[in-house]
């Protein structure tokens, strides 16, 4: 049977913007309140997933989240006609309606945090959406998320859904943007890594002093023991809090890893060494452990051009390819590295640069806009397949795109009840595009 690694892309929603919601993200930050385009984002997040796809690999799409989310501004006292709750909430309250419009779901490695089949007890590939508590406008993501995966995973014979952990700060649980799976094969058990900020229960271990560590060290181990790991596939390691307080707010900004390669900032970890021969004892097969020195690439330049929130990928003919945005090509620093990475001897031969600015000016990369899958054959055919990308799909979407999204959207027009009867046409038409069924309040 064969086994490999699918990527599954958020499909970016119609009401991206530039709201600069996430405090510890200096792109989302330093980018706030410019004018987006969400038709272009949408496009630029498509045209990267059919070219993994023509690439060879197994790729798929998730749908994005309701937005405006009525639902929550009820919740919190808005009340009357739709129009009516948009225009109270946006002269009341104009910060809780940019977090109820975001559109940050397309960063699906934020979605959950998944383990293949080959590395749990019960053999069955197991999904957690991440609760994401740390963020108000990202804390009401997980219902829907998990519908969502539900919808696509629906096969109870390969597919175990667990619930998004208890909405709490001791259990901040930041998805698989804070977890990577090593092996020397996706048919084979691997080892999953879990990288944490902070320990709840132990306030004497370091912490980040500036920006949150929206992980815990419990949301971590809580995920493991759902999803049926046992202790020698299963690492812990903590971010360093300094470089969480230089803007590094989830591990995929300092690290990634794939197959028997781990590559990562020489200031991501803390105890680093004692952290990788953990690593290497529980491998089944050499790892190749590519350390960026400080002295070729400083912490801000990783930030900045998003070096880490890359994608490694495993191309059909074996050989590992690395998917990074054009600001990787921009930066001197960075680009240099690159060049020099291939030449190495690594798995990694090849860089790919993709377009994704209008995400990245959001604070986030191609790392962030899919969440792995490492399946095989047997579970890739109970996935819903109409949500796989290939040519009808990609012109399907594309199609969809141009037909619903705005080319323009500024922070005053979140409150226009127009975009919420767009939003709602068109990802109504969308489920029925991916034959999700009923996965959004409003179908209800």
């Amino acid at each position: 049977m064969k086994h490999f690694e699918a990527n599954f892309d958020g499909l970016v929603g119609p009401t991206h913007n530039y709201a600069g919601l996430s405090f510890g993200n200096v792109a989302s930050q330093s980018n706030a309140a410019l004018t987006s385009n969400p038709k272009d984002a949408a496009k630029q997040g498509l045209k990267k997933a059919k070219a993994l796809a023509d690439m060879g690999m197994v790729q798929g799409m998730l749908a994005p989240q309701e937005r405006p989310d009525l639902h929550t501004l009820r919740r919190i006292g808005f009340s009357g006609t739709d129009a009516e709750v948009l225009q109270k909430a946006a002269q009341q309250a104009p910060a809780l309606l940019q977090a109820c419009c975001s559109a940050s779901s397309m960063w699906t490695a934020n979605a959950a945090t998944v383990s293949p089949s080959a590395d749990t007890r019960d053999g069955k590939l197991h999904f957690t959406p991440a609760n994401l508590v740390d963020k108000l406008h990202r804390s009401i993501e997980p219902s829907t998320t998990g519908n969502i995966l539900k919808a696509i995973f629906a096969d109870s014979r390969h597919f175990h859904h667990h619930e998004h952990l208890p909405e709490h700060p001791s259990f901040g649980d930041e998805g698989a943007a804070n977890h990577t799976r090593l092996c020397s094969d996706y048919s084979r058990a691997g080892v999953e890594v879990f990288v944490y900020g902070r320990a709840v229960t132990r306030p004497d271990m370091p912490a980040p002093k500036k920006y949150p560590a929206r992980q815990t060290l419990e949301a971590s181990q809580a995920v493991a023991r759902l999803h049926q790991l046992e202790d020698d596939n299963t690492v812990f390691m903590q971010q360093t809090p300094d470089v969480i307080d230089q803007g590094v707010f989830h591990n995929d900004v300092i690290a990634v890893g794939n197959q028997n390669v781990l590559f990562y900032h020489e200031q991501a970890f803390l105890h680093t060494q004692e952290k990788l021969a953990e690593i290497q004892r529980k491998m089944d097969t050499d790892m190749h452990f590519i350390e960026v020195p400080t002295a070729k690439v400083g912490v801000q330049d990783a930030v900045k051009s998003y070096l880490f929130n890359t994608q490694i990928i495993t191309l059909p003919n074996g050989e590992m390819a690395i998917i990074a945005p054009t600001d990787c090509e921009e930066n001197a620093a960075v680009h240099a590295y690159l060049t020099e990475l291939v030449t190495f001897n690594t798995p990694i031969k090849k860089v790919h640069y993709f377009d994704v600015k209008q995400s990245m000016q959001n604070g986030g990369g191609p790392a962030c806009l899919r969440l792995r899958v490492a399946m095989n054959e047997a579970e890739l055919a109970a996935v819903n397949p109409n949500v796989m990308m290939n040519d009808a799909l990609f012109n399907r979407l594309n199609q969809w795109v141009d037909k619903h999204y705005r080319d323009r959207l500024t922070i005053a027009d979140l409150a226009d009840p127009q975009l919420l009867v767009e939003s709602r046409t068109a990802l109504d038409e969308l489920t029925q595009i991916m034959k999700l069924g009923s996965v959004y309040r409003f179908q209800k």
